[in-house]
């Protein structure tokens, strides 16, 4: 009797959890499309997509159906694969609504059923491939104790070698004005983007799971310290994006967090549209962060997809030439990087684009784009594979900058040049036991 009662009250648990993941799923949906209407109407300058109730009902079809998609992250357990593909799917879905009111004149519907078709072959080993592989190398506590202090004491020197070459306070608004300045030689390019985006967060998750409150602080100062040197947006926002999650994910079952970590700086921003409009808050205030988070976080990387989808439906593609290490082996018909590529043609800065804008519709096309989706998929499963046993929170937390990054730069770049490939393999030789004791 007593098992009887236990079980119906797991499965009621269970069901309810189930509802509300589902629940705040749907409200994702709405918010972000709503979020995008405001950002067709705050950016019409940029000419690329105009709201038009004419193609209201192609463009909330086109939802509907991707809105079945999201049951996947509904059934699915959190896993690096669940975190990075709830971000693919934001990226997805803002696609699929703008396409309709693009202005490029591409074939909208193969490229509507190719991001549809690209999004569930990624999906589908990215959130289901989840199977631990067997550790064969594990850091002891004691080495593990001494890989935290080396990448605190190698951040802190890279920062000092980076503020040899470029050192400015500036405020965030102007940080345009010097970028193209910046120079930095190859190795400390990578360093710096290896360090900033996977070993210090790393570390920052180590800290946290072990309660190591003053390192894990000192952590993210580090982090913060990277801003001056690289004026990069992330590079200062990327210490409290982290606190963000461990608040969330203090209080909040660890999918519920990968949700909120995008509906509620969303929902902030439409908020926000509403307030200006009234006349309550200043339309500065306002602009400077609905253009940070709603347009440049999260709309943005679906009208790169909509700016690459146009301009390869009409230029010759890359066959995947625009991987360095691939460039010398293969007769590619361009010189530029892809994103100075994009600047000359559209006029919007240098614009990098997802794995699905680059790994896939630039280098084979819409047509087999969902065949390279799948294989990018598989290796975000090995990600899953090796990250098993570990506890959801550090997952979350260690890879909190990873989504981010790989919503605007391709998937190869991210595991060469932003360190994805060492934080996967950081996670394989982290021992579980650490987790056990804590």
């Amino acid at each position: 009797m007593t098992a009887s009662v236990e079980d119906a009250t797991n499965s009621s648990t269970r069901t309810r959890a189930w509802l509300e993941l589902t629940s705040l799923i749907s409200l994702h949906i709405f918010i972000c499309c709503l979020s995008l209407v405001y950002v067709t109407k705050f950016y019409t300058y940029l000419q690329i997509v105009a709201f038009d109730k004419t193609h209201l009902y192609a463009a909330v079809l086109n939802v509907a159906l991707f809105a079945v998609v999201s049951l996947l992250f509904a059934f699915s357990r959190f896993s690096f694969g669940y975190f990075l593909g709830f971000y693919f799917y934001t990226m997805i879905l803002g696609y699929l609504w703008i396409v309709d009111f693009s202005k490029f004149a591409y074939d909208h519907t193969l490229a509507s059923v190719s991001a549809f078709a690209s999004a569930l072959a990624f999906f589908g080993p990215a959130l289901f491939i989840t199977s631990p592989i067997r550790q064969r190398a594990i850091l002891s506590a004691r080495a593990l104790d001494g890989l935290l202090y080396l990448i605190l004491i190698l951040a802190a020197t890279i920062i000092a070698t980076g503020a040899l070459y470029n050192f400015r306070l500036v405020a965030i608004t102007d940080i345009y004005n010097f970028r193209d300045q910046l120079q930095f030689p190859a190795w400390l390019r990578y360093a710096i983007g290896v360090t900033s985006n996977a070993l210090l967060p790393f570390a920052f998750a180590c800290f946290v799971a072990r309660r190591n409150r003053w390192r894990a602080a000192a952590a993210l100062l580090l982090l913060l310290l990277f801003y001056p040197i690289t004026l990069t947006k992330l590079a200062i926002f990327a210490p409290f994006w982290l606190l963000f999650l461990v608040l969330l994910s203090k209080f909040l079952e660890t999918r519920t967090t990968a949700v909120l970590s995008l509906l509620l700086p969303l929902l902030i921003g439409v908020i926000l549209v509403l307030l200006v409009n009234f006349g309550a808050i200043p339309y500065a205030l306002f602009i400077s962060y609905f253009g940070t988070i709603n347009f440049r976080m999260i709309a943005l990387p679906s009208i790169a997809l909509d700016i690459y989808t146009d301009f390869f439906s009409t230029h010759d593609l890359t066959h995947f030439c625009q991987i360095q290490v691939l460039k010398p082996l293969i007769n590619c018909p361009y010189s530029d990087y892809l994103s100075i590529i994009m600047e000359k043609n559209y006029h919007l800065g240098n614009l990098n684009a997802s794995l699905f804008a680059t790994e896939g519709i630039a280098s084979v096309g819409p047509l087999m784009a969902p065949l390279v989706a799948f294989i990018c998929g598989l290796i975000i499963a090995v990600a899953n594979r090796l990250s098993a046993g570990l506890p959801a929170r550090f997952i979350l937390l260690s890879a909190g900058l990873l989504p981010q990054i790989l919503l605007n730069v391709p998937l190869a770049t991210t595991l060469l040049s932003n360190g994805g490939a060492i934080l996967f393999l950081l996670w394989y030789v982290t021992p579980r036991k650490m987790f056990e004791e804590s």
